[in-house]
């Protein structure tokens, strides 16, 4: 090998020894992207999916604090949702009223613990009891402390200590829906799911604004006139979740009985289509793993993050609901970016419960939600620090993932295509 041959190799070699490092030293690998395939129209609606914009939607709901249900910031925040969806084209839009009015707290006993438990205030702690969690999971693995913060002075930022201050009053509640109509067969719908009340004395851009941002980004791409699909979907923005899945639990006994009922007769109306399926987001963006066993959390999302599907399988629609899981876990195989799903049979304590017994219901999460979220695997759960500054892109892209796996499986699942615009 002569001089200026063994110069060259020995540059190219330095130079992939530089590159190697560099990739080493940040940890980060090039992210596959897949090739929006233009003959297939739900890829090209997938890719209609835009980071900016679910991030934006996100901010727009915190702007409303907590959005703890009967306030008026819960007001303000339904109001602007419906806003919102009429401006995508979504105007279809109605709401469900209904009363809320929960028992008076029990007195707590003398001498019993304060506030609440949860978080980084209780890190590293292993609390006692069966390992059975709720949904019917095993709890594994490291578990701290979670629990609903109730105390204002956890929250450092005196404007969001201000704007969160009005506490929960009984009553009236609302919560707002728009549906998109079938042309074929608009008697028959899917549901799509996010609560947008949360509690904690932050912002709920997790639990649940990340989860609402779904529905309201699904509820712009298929509300475009060139989108149609075969069967209806409703974008369903569920109130009252954290006081028990009122909002829900109001919905299905308000419309369980007009499912596919024609009215007026003879009209091709269906004010309440039949139920096909029930799909749930709530919590989507912080999968960083499982606490360190001196309770502390890893800083970046893990590399292996994925998108929880659950469904209950002591539910009596357990096959219907694991088979449609399994449809969105092929969905996502197709049409998800950069994180792939896990199917799990413990779905609980979500908006899809009120469901599970009356239809195929699934419910997307960013980990499981008895056992992981159950066992402090999200520290801001419930807390101040549910803020949307505490989430980075790597945290707002889960959360698009589990977008893309929605519309790709719900898309496939109307037969949804686009349509030359009408002259």
């Amino acid at each position: 090998m002569n001089r200026t041959a063994s110069v060259a190799l020995a540059a190219a070699a330095s130079i992939a020894l530089a590159t190697s490092l560099a990739q080493a030293q940040s940890n980060v690998l090039p992210t596959p992207r897949l090739v929006v395939d233009s003959t297939d129209p739900v890829a090209v609606m997938v890719s209609q999916l835009d980071l900016e914009k679910y991030k934006a939607t996100i901010k727009g709901l915190t702007q409303f604090g907590d959005r703890r249900q009967g306030t008026k910031r819960n007001r303000d925040a339904v109001d602007w949702i419906e806003a919102q969806l009429k401006s995508y084209g979504c105007t279809n839009t109605e709401r469900i009223t209904y009363e809320y009015n929960p028992p008076a707290p029990t007195p707590r006993p003398a001498g019993a613990a304060g506030g609440a438990a949860g978080g980084a205030g209780a890190q590293g702690a292993r609390p006692q009891g069966p390992p059975v969690s709720a949904g019917g999971g095993r709890a594994r693995g490291v578990r701290t402390r979670t629990g609903v913060n109730s105390d204002s002075l956890r929250q450092p930022d005196a404007r969001l200590r201000a704007l969160n201050a009005e506490p929960s009053m009984p009553g009236e509640r609302q919560e707002v829906y728009c549906t998109k109509i079938g042309t074929t067969h608009p008697e028959e719908m899917y549901i799509i799911g996010g609560h947008m009340d949360g509690i904690g004395w932050g912002e709920a851009a997790n639990d649940d604004a990340s989860g609402s941002a779904i529905v309201m980004e699904l509820a712009r791409i298929f509300s475009d006139p060139s989108v149609q699909t075969e069967r209806s979907i409703r974008f369903m923005l569920w109130n009252n979740e954290e006081s028990g899945l009122n909002g829900a639990r109001a919905y299905v006994e308000q419309r369980a009985k007009l499912q596919g009922i024609e009215e007026p007769k003879g009209s091709g109306k269906y004010p309440e289509p039949k139920w096909l399926g029930m799909i749930q987001h709530d919590m989507m963006m912080f999968d960083h793993g499982m606490p360190n066993p001196d309770g502390t959390m890893r800083k970046e999302q893990r590399p292996e993050a994925d998108v929880n599907i659950e469904f209950q399988s002591n539910s009596k629609m357990s096959k219907q609901s694991a088979d449609l899981a399994w449809y969105f876990h092929s969905a996502n195989a197709k049409y998800a970016t950069d994180y792939p799903a896990q199917v799990g049979p413990h779905m609980t304590n979500t908006d899809s419960g009120p469901f599970q017994d009356l239809v195929a219901a699934i419910s997307l999460r960013e980990n499981e939600r008895g056992t992981q979220v159950g066992s402090g695997w999200d520290p801001h759960w419930h807390q101040p620090t549910d803020l949307f500054a505490t989430f980075t892109d790597a945290d707002f892209r889960l959360g698009l993932n589990a977008a893309q796996t929605t519309l790709g499986g719900v898309a496939k699942l109307v037969n949804a295509k686009r349509v030359p615009a009408s002259k």
